[in-house]
């Protein structure tokens, strides 16, 4: 009878879906590749859509792989030329345009989801990376459409992206682009739509992703909760990662899941939680499976970067990286408190760069969970250098007063704050989220700058309307950041590139010496001369000080016992696809 009962149980157990249950903490926008520049919406969309190439999980430093593509891209003409050749048999999830007939990723979805980052209408906040690379024809395509106000050619054939035929595309830019295969590993940047499902939902996009990617876009409340369940059509993805040698951790994940089909779980649950002490607590009762630690609560979950002993007793897992992301304020350079490059402008940014205690942050506020920044180039990408040592990670409040005093921003009627040289009040105001952590870094910004004397106050908004906001050039400073999504140095230069104004260039930071300097290392391989140039391209941003970056974060992660084969990486935002559960007992 035990025997009896027994069975209709243990195939029960073994039907329950696999589901992993993971937190962000702050808020999407949306799934659509060209329409999104947050980190949320973007690794939900590496799990929606595929990009041609794809990293190797396991392998540091970070290196290329085959995704839907059958290998690397031929490579032509001093890096001027690419082909693609995509593997056969690759389909999007069902959509009602598709009239109920499998519908297979061909070359010229890759060719159509390109194009649109050149539309007026899809107002891309990244179409900087593609317009940087130089593909040819695309942007003329689009200042065509914006001169006669008709809709954008998608059907005329530009050199830049074109099909050669069913499965192969070709890729042409005017000036070397040894990185460009980068921009097709990120499937927030080239992942491939059907053009017959945008066209079904026009002005609605965002609301209704359909890929080839390993999952698919389930339940979802706006700001609260995404859920994605598998797609049962990716079939072509397989766990064969190649760590190093020397990584022990790595070796034992790939013996483990060598072979195996991704994505290994059934559904992933996406929780937006904002504040750090909820969704520490949610793993902590076992509603979270994996967490990047809050730093407020890095002593309790590993007090010297070890992992706490009760934890440790529960079986719970550890992982630390330092990731490739910088924590910056941004002046506003056009906005006549703060922008502009004359001396006296300059002297105030580099004031309050050098007033702000960065220290204290990273003891007080990320609980040593960050580095301090040099430059506004974090570690992981080309271009990074370890000896930096500069203004920028210096906190000297005395040389902040001096150069306050030196240019005219002394306190003329005795009220203990300083004026500006022509004598109207100065008053910035940093914009900040509606959180503990922007919270306690308001606290931070306020007992510096009330150090040497300068009013701050604070412009208190939600992610979304602080993002559109900024990229009308609406706001004074904003205490943000920027993660690299490519191993490529020039993401953060982009940052400081004047053509860039309203996309990643938030500052709008605009000199022509370092725009020449800039395009000049685009176009060089990696090596000795292209590190030279952009540490150049560094200390033109230290001098002007349109960033002052603050540091690069540590990310502690832990995970339940059950959670098999996680490795933080830099730049695979959708981990997930790699993450199995043991079943429950």
């Amino acid at each position: 009878m035990a025997l009896c009962a027994a069975g209709p149980a243990s195939a029960q157990a073994a039907a329950a879906p696999k589901v992993l249950r993971v937190t962000f903490l702050a808020s999407e926008s949306g799934f659509d590749p060209p329409q999104i520049s947050d980190v949320v919406s973007a690794a939900i969309v590496t799990s929606l859509f595929d990009a041609p190439l794809t990293y190797d999980y396991l392998a540091r430093p970070a290196r290329l792989k085959p995704n839907t593509a059958v290998g690397l891209p031929e490579v032509h003409d001093n890096h001027t030329r690419f082909v693609f050749t995509l593997r056969p048999g690759v389909f999007f999830t069902d959509h009602p345009a598709f009239q109920g007939r499998p519908r297979e990723l061909v070359a010229a979805d890759y060719v159509y989801s390109i194009k649109r980052y050149f539309d007026p209408l899809t107002r891309s906040p990244t179409m900087f990376q593609w317009e940087n690379v130089g593909l040819l024809g695309l942007s003329e395509l689009r200042k065509q459409a914006l001169a006669t106000k008709k809709p954008f050619d998608y059907d005329t054939e530009v050199p830049g992206i074109r099909a050669l035929d069913r499965y192969r595309f070709e890729v042409r830019v005017a000036q070397p682009a040894p990185r460009l295969p980068y921009l097709f590993a990120t499937p927030a940047v080239s992942g491939a739509v059907a053009r017959e499902v945008i066209e079904a939902h026009p002005g609605d996009t965002m609301r209704h992703p359909v890929g080839t990617g390993p999952f698919k876009l389930g339940r979802w409340v706006r700001s609260s909760r995404i859920e994605l369940e598998r797609n049962p059509l990716h079939q072509h993805s397989v766990h064969d990662e190649q760590p190093n040698a020397d990584d022990a951790a790595g070796q034992a994940i790939a013996r483990q899941m060598r072979g195996r089909k991704l994505p290994m779980v059934d559904r992933v649950e996406v929780a937006i939680i904002e504040e750090a002490q909820p969704r520490w607590l949610a793993f902590l009762n076992g509603e979270l499976d994996i967490l990047w630690v809050p730093p407020e609560f890095i002593t309790r979950a590993a007090p010297n970067n070890l992992l706490a002993p009760n934890l440790a007793k529960q079986g719970v897992q550890m992982r630390q990286l330092v990731m490739p992301i910088t924590r910056h304020v941004y002046f506003g350079m056009e906005h006549p408190m703060v922008g502009g490059l004359t001396p006296e402008k300059v002297a105030l940014r580099r004031a309050v760069g050098l007033a702000y205690d960065v220290q204290r942050e990273i003891d007080l506020v990320r609980h040593g969970q960050m580095v301090p920044a040099q430059s506004p180039i974090p570690p992981g990408v080309s271009g990074y250098d370890p000896k930096l040592r500069s203004e920028m990670g210096t906190h000297d409040p005395a040389r902040a007063k001096a150069l306050l005093d030196l240019y005219g921003y002394i306190d003329r009627d005795g009220d203990g704050w300083r004026e500006n040289p022509d004598g109207s009040p100065l008053q910035l105001e940093l914009t900040t989220e509606p959180t503990q952590l922007a919270r306690q870094l308001q606290g931070l910004w306020q007992k510096s700058l009330k150090a040497v004397g300068v009013k701050i106050s604070f412009r208190i908004g939600a992610w979304p309307e602080n993002i559109k906001a900024s990229r009308a050039g609406k706001l004074m400073m904003w205490t943000t950041g920027w993660s690299a999504a490519i191993p490529d140095g020039t993401y953060f230069m982009d940052l400081l590139y004047g053509p860039n104004k309203g996309q990643s260039n938030a500052s709008r930071f605009n000199l022509p010496a370092f725009n020449t300097l800039h395009e000049r290392q685009r176009q060089l391989p990696d090596g000795p001369e292209r590190d030279a140039l952009i540490q150049q391209g560094m200390k033109i941003a230290l001098a002007y000080m349109p960033y002052k970056a603050s540091g690069h974060d540590i990310q502690t992660w832990v995970m339940q016992p059950r959670v098999q084969g996680y490795m933080p990486h830099p730049f695979m935002r959708d981990f997930w696809r790699h993450v199995d559960l043991t079943p429950a007992p």
